[in-house]
């Protein structure tokens, strides 16, 4: 097979060629190898065909069972090659990966059953590594010593040793550890704290090596939307300081589970500041031989920011069933925060006078320059009224503070959707009650193509919905006794999807204490990485999962899945984010609280039935849907179609 898998005209529209070469795949070709023809995937091909050809953003909402994946695998591979470039596939999170790139998964089915070689790599975010400096302190520290030292006894050789003449290769992926749990990994893995450019490692480290293989894709680079964001917000500072951009130039780019791309997109542009950090990166500078006042300077700059963060903590407040604090902003602190731009200003004024000396080592001082600038950008946030969105963390090292821009919208339009390439969000829940305006008001995009075509599957006859009423208000012992229940009913077999990871710890506890459950085996998100988890789900039939993060992506097709439970109904959380999405919103209820959690519901329910010969229950947990008739009208409209809410078990 020459360079694209169809016999190309050159007198001949390409995505024409390509469009009608799918078509035949479709109809024609994957039906001999067991494949559905399916007219919903064949109305999104060409629907796809306009965007790609135009180079337009397109809102592709296709319902299950529409082999949507397939679909803009085709193309996007296909474009890749006509433009020599890797296109992207950016994937709601690392699960969603997995499900991708895993044997089974849609890329090797287009490989076995087309007889194609496709080149796909992937671009795993550098939270999903091992970080060398880290794993030093955890197998010297005071937890797991023994585990830390056994994981440092298995690198390859060569992150030892300094002989030349070896072979390097990417290793360190937080799939290569499944049984570490969540806390044991975050100990090891690489964190927004980490000073990689003075790392004598780095140039060993598996986060770096894996890039270096990923750059050299021919077809796909498959990443998560965290990960893309921080490409592009990274993009120009990374060129400004002489190195590569995280991502290689591509052509297009595929947003699968788009509706969740506005979160990524803030989570990129979040800046993280810590006394401890910013301390230890700029007395750096006093080691060498500089001039009295930018030493002053720097003496002022520890003082200010130390006291600045004892500010910080007075005023923040706990936020119930979250890890984040929030700030209650008062003028002492804004007195404080301005204060500490300003000496930062005399700094950078007085760095510019020490280079000209060449007094100072032009690596450290590059890098305390960008750290520098990266708290000015954040700092000056605060200068802006209603510009910013901030809340604090609590660690073992101390407070840290995060900030972010209250808008992501100017940032996608002048750096994701001013380039003119064919970028297609795809999902089965994009719209909100027939309308993309809450997915596209949330991008800032006022142009775009869309289309929505509904599952294949009969969910009138396969899927019972039910809603239980609760003579208790729905607490939380009601709601256990509920869930033993249904769990006794399909004799496990459960996905039970919680909103907080607080009431998923409450359910492990007591459900250990539970008698009628012993002999069933429960999973909980947390306790391995995700998709060993899953693998291991899938695999025992009668096995529970809980999580908190499955809402999306979780595809386990047949009985091993046959009870959705939502623990309760998934409105946003009561974070500093969405505080600041409420407040700027005429009715948040109805513009913030609604769609967002009407989008994620869809996509509860969307785990249950895979194939045709799926069926089973969905359980929703709520009280608040009995007693508010709008809210029920609302849940009802998002059923599929022929299913109605039962009120019992």
């Amino acid at each position: 097979m020459g360079r694209y898998p169809f016999d190309y005209d050159h007198s001949q529209p390409f995505m024409q060629q390509v469009s009608d070469w799918i078509a035949d795949l479709f109809y024609e070709v994957l039906p001999e190898s067991g494949f559905e023809v399916r007219d919903e995937q064949i109305y999104m091909a060409f629907q796809l065909e306009r965007a790609f050809a135009e180079k337009q953003t397109i809102f592709a909402e296709a319902g299950v069972g529409t082999g949507k994946t397939l679909v803009y695998l085709l193309y996007a591979i296909c474009y890749s090659r006509l433009a020599n470039k890797p296109a992207i596939i950016a994937c709601a999170d690392e699960s969603l990966i997995e499900q991708l790139v895993k044997p089974g998964g849609d890329i090797d089915k287009l490989m076995r059953h087309l007889n194609l070689v496709i080149d796909a790599r992937l671009a795993k975010s550098p939270d999903q590594y091992l970080c060398l400096q880290k794993l030093d302190e955890a197998r010297f520290g005071h937890e797991d010593i023994s585990l830390y030292r056994d994981l440092h006894a298995g690198l390859p050789d060569f992150v030892h040793t300094r002989e030349a003449l070896q072979s390097f290769y990417a290793y360190g992926d937080r799939k290569d550890y499944p049984n570490l749990n969540d806390e044991q990994w975050e100990r090891v893995s690489w964190d927004a704290y980490q000073d990689c450019f003075v790392c004598d490692k780095r140039h060993r480290c598996g986060q770096t090596l894996s890039r270096e293989s990923y750059r050299k894709s021919a077809d796909l680079i498959i990443c998560s939307h965290d990960f893309y964001m921080e490409h592009v917000w990274t993009y120009e500072g990374r060129k400004r300081e002489g190195q590569l951009p995280l991502l290689p130039e591509h052509c297009a780019v595929v947003f699968d589970e788009g509706h969740l791309m506005e979160s990524a997109a803030q989570k990129a542009l979040t800046y993280k500041l810590k006394h401890t950090v910013f301390e230890e990166l700029v007395v750096r500078l006093l080691k060498g031989e500089v001039r009295e006042t930018l030493a002053v300077c720097i003496d002022q700059a520890i003082e200010q920011s130390e006291y600045m963060f004892e500010v910080l903590e007075s005023c923040c407040r706990p936020i119930p069933g979250s890890d984040r604090k929030q700030i209650v902003m008062n003028d002492q602190l804004l007195r404080e925060i301005h204060r500490l731009c300003d000496i930062l200003s005399q700094i950078e004024e007085e760095l510019v006078f020490e280079s000209e000396m060449f007094t100072l080592n032009d690596y450290q001082l590059k890098i305390v320059e960008e750290h520098l600038e990266m708290m000015q950008k954040a700092l000056a946030l605060f200068r802006h009224d209603q510009a910013f969105i901030c809340w604090a963390t609590e660690s073992i090292t101390g407070l840290s503070l995060v900030v972010m821009p209250r808008t992501v919208k100017e940032v996608l339009r002048e750096q994701v959707f001013s380039a003119k390439m064919p970028i297609v969000f795809s999902s089965a829940t994009l719209s909100v009650e027939g309308t993309f305006d809450y997915v596209a008001d949330s991008l800032g995009l006022d142009k775009y193509l869309s289309f929505s075509v509904d599952s294949p599957y009969d969910y009138a006859g396969h899927m019972e919905v039910l809603a239980p009423k609760w003579t208790s208000g729905g607490t939380f012992q009601e709601k256990m006794e509920a869930a033993v229940e249904l769990l006794q009913r399909t004799e496990g077999r459960a996905l039970i999807l919680f909103p907080t990871h607080e009431e998923l710890r409450l359910f492990k506890q007591e459900i250990s204490k539970r008698s009628e459950c012993e002999k069933l085996r429960f999973l909980f998100e947390g306790d391995q990485e995700i998709s060993h988890l899953i693998a291991s789900f899938q695999g025992d039939e009668h096995s529970v999962l809980a999580a908190v993060s499955l809402w999306e992506g979780l595809d386990v097709p047949g009985p091993s899945l046959s009870n959705v439970m939502i623990w309760a109904l998934p409105f946003p959380p009561q974070d500093p984010v969405f505080m600041a999405k409420r407040e700027a919103a005429a009715n948040a209820y109805e513009e913030v609280d609604i769609p967002y959690m009407l989008l994620r519901l869809r996509q509860g329910i969307g785990r249950l039935i895979r194939t045709r010969e799926d069926s089973g229950i969905i359980a929703i947990f709520s009280e608040e849907m009995h007693t508010n008739e709008t809210l029920r009208e609302h849940m009802e409209r998002v059923l599929p179609a022929g299913v109605a809410l039962k009120y019992s078990l």
